[in-house]
C-alpha cells in the first residue's frame, strides 16, 4: 500500500493595503493667518505710538531747524529752513537767551535734586515703618496716597490758595501758630517763588515713590533679616548692607522715573503763576512754553525742546549702565 504524501497549496501573499493618507489642511493657508495674527495685534498700538509721539516728535525736531514765528504759523510747512541758528541762539552763553536757558537749567537741576532727594528720604521712612504689622497700617497707606491719587491742578490750585494770601494758611501757621517768623511773606513772588514749587512737587511725588518702595520692600525675604539679626547686625547695618542693595533695581527705576518727571515739570509752575513765572521758578519746561507760546517763536521752542531730549536721554543711558547690576553680579 502506497502512501501519497501532498504537498500543501502555497498560499498566495496577501496584500496589505497602504494607510490612506490623511488629507492635509491648507498649511499655507494657516500659516499665513499665524503670521500675521501677532501684528494684528499690536497694529492698534502702533498706530497710537505713531499719531502721539513719532509724528509730533519727528515735526517737532524739524521746526528746530526753521524760522517758525507768529508771521510764518499760517504757512509753517513752507517756513525758511536756517540750518542751527536756533540751536546756536540757544546755547550761546552771552546772549540773552543762552544765559537764561543755562540759569533755568541750573535752577531746575537744584529743583530735580531737592524734591527727589526728600521724596526718596520720606517715601522710604513711610515704607519702612510700615512693614510691620500694627492697628490702622492699611488706612495709613490708604492716606498716603491721597495726594498721588488728587488730579495736579486741583491740589496745585488748593496750595496756591494757601501760599497766595498774607494772612492764609500757611503764613497764618508759621507766624501765629508756630512763631517760626516774625514777618508774613509773599510766597509766590521773588525768591520765595522757588520754595513754594519745592514744597508743593514734593507733596505730589513722594506717595508715589512711598507705593513704589513700600512693593520692592514686601518682596524682600525675612530669614535674611533673622540671620543677620542672629549675627549681630544692628538695624541701621540690616538696612545698608541688605535693604538697599536687594532693593536696588527698583531704587534705579524710581529714581529714573521721578527725575524724568521733574525735569519736564510743567503744572505745577504753571497752575501757580501762570505763563510767566518769576525767575526763581522758571524752570526748563516753563521756558519753552515762554518761547513757543508766549514770544511765539517756535523754532527757538523747539530747538530747547530738542536740546532737553538730548540731555536726558544722555543722563538716563548713563544712570541704567551704571546702576543697573550686570549679569554676572545677580
Amino acid at each position: 500500500m502506497t502512501i501519497r504524501l501532498e504537498e500543501p497549496p502555497v498560499l498566495a501573499p496577501l496584500e496589505v493595503a497602504p494607510p490612506p493618507h490623511p488629507v492635509s489642511p491648507p498649511r499655507r493657508r494657516r500659516s499665513r493667518k499665524a503670521a500675521l495674527y501677532p501684528y494684528a495685534l499690536i497694529a492698534p498700538a502702533v498706530v497710537a505710538e505713531l499719531l502721539i509721539h513719532i509724528v509730533p516728535m519727528v515735526l517737532g525736531v524739524s521746526i528746530a531747524f526753521r524760522s517758525l514765528d507768529q508771521l510764518t504759523i499760517r504757512n509753517w510747512l513752507q517756513t525758511p529752513f536756517i540750518g542751527f541758528a536756533n540751536f546756536v541762539q540757544a546755547l550761546d552763553p552771552d546772549g540773552p537767551i543762552g544765559s537764561a536757558l543755562f540759569a533755568s537749567l541750573g535752577r531746575t537741576v537744584l529743583y530735580v535734586v531737592l524734591v527727589l532727594g526728600i521724596s526718596w528720604l520720606i517715601a522710604m521712612i513711610a515704607a519702612l515703618l510700615l512693614q510691620k504689622p500694627m492697628p490702622g497700617r492699611g488706612a495709613l497707606r490708604v492716606l498716603f496716597l491721597v495726594p498721588y491719587a488728587l488730579p495736579a491742578f486741583i491740589s496745585t490750585i488748593a496750595w496756591a490758595f494757601m501760599f497766595n494770601q498774607r494772612d492764609g494758611m500757611v503764613n497764618t501757621l508759621l507766624v501765629d501758630t508756630l512763631h517760626l517768623m516774625d514777618e508774613r511773606p509773599f510766597w509766590l513772588i521773588g525768591d520765595n517763588a522757588f520754595f513754594v514749587i519745592v514744597i508743593v512737587s514734593i507733596w505730589q511725588m513722594w506717595p508715589f515713590a512711598f507705593l513704589m518702595l513700600t512693593a520692592a520692600l514686601q518682596s524682600l525675604p525675612h530669614d535674611v533679616y533673622e540671620a543677620a539679626a542672629l549675627d549681630g547686625a544692628s538695624r541701621w547695618r540690616q538696612f545698608w548692607s541688605i535693604t538697599l542693595p536687594m532693593i536696588r533695581p527698583s531704587n534705579t527705576v524710581l529714581v529714573l522715573v521721578l527725575g524724568l518727571w521733574l525735569f519736564n515739570m510743567f503744572t505745577v509752575p504753571y497752575v501757580l503763576f501762570g505763563g510767566s513765572p518769576p525767575e526763581s521758578a522758571t524752570l526748563i519746561s516753563p521756558l519753552i512754553y515762554k518761547y513757543s507760546f508766549v514770544n511765539w517763536n517756535f523754532g527757538l521752542g523747539a530747538a530747547v525742546s530738542v536740546l532737553l531730549l538730548l540731555v536726558l536721554l544722555v543722563i538716563s543711558v548713563v544712570y541704567v549702565k551704571v546702576q543697573l547690576p550686570k549679569e554676572e553680579d545677580r
